[in-house]
């Protein structure tokens, strides 16, 4: 018989005897499998496990954490396929997690409270497993929170049966286990005063008063206050109620606020619904816009209502003023919405492109194991990649659609993507409908340019007329004064969302004359007024999460219990101020969401953003967001730094541009690297005159030892504007402050100053330094190094005439490119193996290598070299007689060649003056 106790310090006992492990990952690998309820993924197991690891090596580790563990519990009792992992249950191996879930099914309470030694995996941690810590402790709040329900149940059984005494050790247990939670507050007063001891009750009652105070910010409810009267006045006759859970308690008796009648839109629908119609084989775009509250979202939700129902997938997002900075979120929100409704779309989607969609949403690679790790260069897939499983996860045999609702906030790498999908319709039978406020608040021009031209169109709202609110006047209130419709139409002016809220409001107003206060703020103010003050604080940690929530995220920023945010929730539904969704609730309007953030108190809304970034799972954007608002300004700036990092990951440059100035504002530990990473992300954008700031002030913060890495960046910049005598400068301090053991970096410098000669026009001193970098990087070792000396020497073969060594040396530099993921490196290469092609005469080879070049420097994000590969190919074009093709890519890289270089700040325009040297730009 094998026992596994994992309730308290883990401990597993074979016929008696306590069985020892080599290795804390064999516990935890235990405790993991003993919980899941299903077979577990090998890959997953390793990542969870070993995340600092490869995937090969964390293989292996798991391969012998098994064998340990088969030695230990018995082979019989362990499954292992190559895939998949399972611990088989049985009579012969008993988990004590089971046995009390079991117990409480049973109803045998008092064995199960007995059996609960201790906390889930008490004292248990790997610190090098952060995502085993996060699993362990959910599950440790679980089995808590099921603890405290039992131990409710449990006190409330004893006291109906009239033993306060007993239930009273329940209820004091009930309490450790949750400070926070009022209705063991109560019990636990009331069970005092019913056993004789009055001087204790009072006592809980200041104890609760405090507690609530100082973790919530909220005084007690007035259940709790009428109790502790009862007791003070001596009152209180009997038991009351028993001492469950409870929560907020029911609404009072009202008319119930149902959906108002849908009317005025007819056109609209069919104009939007005619795009959908008409899509054949290639997809389409319609834009829904207007001002705010005119009924865009409704609109689109009775469209999508009817698609749904003639088969139609859908992928729904909704864009958030407070995450306008957090890449890609939603997109990452509408496809986790999808897979939640249905998975099966998974298996369409090329290995490949998962992959680089699991970097987004790694639910998708759990979805389908049998995807791997990121290959070298799985960034160079990643717009292709994520754009294949959105639109692969609504497709099926009729055409499906990808929604986004308040585009106006979406964030700059959303945009991208989006931008990217549009232009790559064809083919696709989908509908994308963006839906945004006019005037929009963030730039999305791309893809209205898109619409227009002819992809899709663009659906302007106007305000309802007089007859249909005379016809929506009449649907939601048969039967009363038509005269009021009038008097409704001249206070709203037609903005559907402010007829809705006077609708509403007249429902539920005594006085049938005009029962509405003046302004869409005070009539959302009478409707929360009537709610409970536990469904006021859930609705105000709602608020301070600025976006959809789900009940555990709402319910640990609230502070409540689950029984009280569950019944909060259901009185905020049933209220009209938030809707339910198939994962999570929202705000029935996003005004409300403001209101009622703007009416919490400063020192409530911080003691709320701090608990919210605690319980956020979401990027560790949102995470810093909620960190800075709760005034933790030095917490907020690293998680910023971060965010930033993630962000380039996923080629998302603006936002990570965004959270590194974050960062910098809130006072990070490392000023220099933040300048130093915003002007890399500077140069890319092409906003030379703000990277050299960053350049400078990070040299001004630097230690010695980075000097030299900030010296070569400034190098490489100037090099970029064709100040040839400049950059040199740069190059020779970075090399006369390296030290010699550092044979990397040297031949990067040396690379770099090798080509600076070439272009000045020193063709041996070019020569003399190229052969210096390539023994510098091979004393190093280093792949980059020798692939970018490889690439110098191949540029200089090739202007020489040495084509043969060209090619050898370019195509060993693409491919040490191409092994370690430098996209960069892969970039050059490319462009300098189709300038070598054409020096042979081979130009479409050339002009295939130059493509694939100026895509892959389009996912980088590097505007400079972007033109200059525009312009590469626009001769390639020229040279074969495509005239089209080259005035297509001329254009584009004047278009270019004009933004960079200018300022791109958001201070005074400055008026650039003009830099020849951007267009020499042609290899690097």
């Amino acid at each position: 018989m094998i026992e596994v106790s994992l309730l308290g310090p883990p401990r597993v006992e074979r016929a008696g005897t306590l069985v020892g492990f080599d290795t804390r990952k064999a516990v935890a690998l235990l405790a993991h499998l003993a919980l899941a309820d299903r077979p577990r993924p090998r890959d997953a197991m390793a990542d969870l496990l070993w995340p600092d690891n490869d995937i090969e090596h964390a293989r292996g580790a798991l391969r012998r954490t098994l064998s340990t563990l088969r030695a230990a519990i018995g082979p019989e009792s362990l499954e292992t396929t190559r895939d998949h992992v399972r611990l088989i249950k049985s009579q012969g191996l008993a988990v004590d997690v089971d046995r009390f879930r079991a117990l409480v099914a049973e109803g045998d309470l008092e064995t199960a409270v007995d059996l609960f030694r201790g906390d889930f995996l008490e004292g248990f941690g790997l610190r090098d497993a952060p995502a085993f810590e996060d699993w362990a402790r959910n599950q440790a709040d679980n089995l808590r929170r099921e603890l405290t329900s039992v131990l409710a149940r449990l006190a409330a059984d004893l006291e109906a049966a009239g033993d306060s005494s007993a239930a009273l050790v329940h209820v004091r247990r009930w309490l450790s286990l949750d400070p926070l939670h009022e209705p063991a507050h109560r019990a636990l007063i009331r069970l005092y005063a019913l056993t004789g001891d009055r001087a204790a009750a009072l006592l809980q009652y200041r104890q609760c008063v405090r507690t609530l105070s100082r973790e919530l910010g909220v005084s007690p409810l007035p259940e709790t206050t009428e109790l502790y009267e009862a007791v003070n006045t001596g009152t209180l006759v009997s038991a009351g109620a028993p001492p469950t859970a409870e929560g907020a308690g029911a609404p009072e008796q009202e008319t119930e606020l149902t959906q108002t009648p849908f009317v005025g839109r007819n056109d609209d629908v069919h104009a939007v619904r005619a795009v959908y119609d008409a899509i054949d084989h290639d997809g389409r775009l319609v834009v829904v816009e207007g001002e705010a509250g005119i009924g865009k979202t409704r609109l689109v939700d009775e469209l999508l209502l009817d698609l749904r129902k003639n088969g139609a997938a859908v992928l729904a997002g909704r864009a958030y003023e407070d995450e306008a900075t957090l890449a890609y979120a939603p997109l990452v929100d509408a496809l986790r919405a999808r897979l939640h409704d249905d998975n099966r779309w998974i298996g369409d989607v090329p290995a490949e492109s998962l992959a680089e969609a699991s970097r987004l949403l790694p639910e998708l690679a759990e979805a389908r194991p049998t995807v791997g790790p990121d290959g070298p260069g799985a960034e160079t897939r990643f717009l292709a990649g994520a754009w294949d499983t959105l639109a692969t996860a609504v497709s099926g045999t009729v055409p499906g659609v990808i929604h986004i609702d308040n585009a106006q906030w979406l964030d700059e790498a959303s945009l991208v993507l989006l931008r990217y999908g549009v232009r790559r319709l064809a083919g696709r039978r989908l509908l994308i409908i963006l839906a945004w406020r006019t005037p929009a608040d963030r730039s999305a021009a791309g893809i209205v340019g898109a619409a227009a031209r002819g992809v899709g169109a663009v659906r302007r709202l106007a305000r309802l007329g007089t007859d249909a609110v005379d016809e929506l006047f009449a649907k939601a209130l048969p039967g009363t004064n038509q005269d009021l419709s009038r008097r409704l139409y001249d206070e709203t002016e037609g903005v559907p969302l402010l007829v809705v809220e006077y609708l509403d409001a007249l429902k539920t107003g005594s006085d049938e004359n005009w029962p509405v206060p003046a302004g869409v703020n005070d009539l959302l103010r009478a409707r929360i007024d009537r709610v409970s003050e536990t469904g006021r604080q859930v609705l105000a940690a709602a608020a301070v999460l600025g976006r959809s929530f789900d009940v555990d995220t709402v319910r640990i920023v609230s502070g409540r219990t689950d029984e009280e945010t569950v019944a909060a929730l259901e009185e905020l539904v049933h209220r009209g101020l938030i809707h339910e969704g198939a994962l999570d609730y929202d705000f029935v309007h996003d005004q409300l969401r403001r209101l009622v953030s703007g009416d919490t108190g400063l020192a409530r809304r911080r003691l709320l953003h701090a608990r919210a970034a605690r319980a956020v799972r979401g990027p560790a954007a949102a995470v810093a967001r909620h960190l800075e608002l709760a005034g933790q300004d030095q917490e907020a700036a690293r998680v910023y730094a971060g965010a930033a990092e993630q962000a380039r990951a996923v080629h998302a440059n603006a936002e990570a541009l965004e959270h590194f100035h974050a960062a910098l504002a809130l006072g990070h530990e490392e000023p220099s690297a933040l300048h130093a990473s915003i002007g890399d992300l500077e140069t890319l954008a092409g906003d030379y005159t703000a990277a050299v700031r960053s350049y400078e002030l990070a040299a001004a913060e630097a230690a010695t030892a980075d000097l030299p890495g900030i010296e070569h960046r400034l190098g490489r910049l100037c090099h970029r504007l064709g100040e040839w005598a400049l950059a040199e400068a740069h190059f020779r301090e970075a090399l006369e402050a390296l030290p010699p053991d550092r044979p990397a970096e040297l031949a990067g410098v040396t690379a770099d100053l090798s080509l600076t000669h070439q272009e000045a026009g020193d063709a041996a001193g070019a020569t003399d330094l190229a052969q210096q970098a390539l023994a510098f990087a091979t004393a190093s070792g280093d792949r980059r190094a020798l692939g970018q000396a490889h690439n110098l020497l191949g540029m200089l073969a090739t202007t020489s005439g040495r084509l043969d060594d060209a090619f050898q040396h370019l195509e060993a530099g693409r491919d040490l490119a191409e092994q370690i993921g430098d996209l960069p490196g892969r970039v050059a290469a490319l462009n300098n193996l189709a300038l070598a092609h054409r020096a042979g005469g081979e130009l479409e080879p050339a002009l295939e290598l130059a493509a694939t070049a100026l895509g892959l420097c389009s996912e980088q994000g590097d505007r400079h070299r972007e033109a200059a590969l525009h312009n590469n190919l626009a001769d390639l074009h020229h040279a074969l007689g495509h005239p089209d093709e080259t005035m297509r890519h001329l254009k584009s890289a004047v278009a270019i060649f004009a933004e960079v270089g200018a300022p791109h700040g958001p201070g005074p325009e400055i008026a650039a003056e003009p830099r020849p040297g951007l267009w020499k730009l042609v290899r690097w």
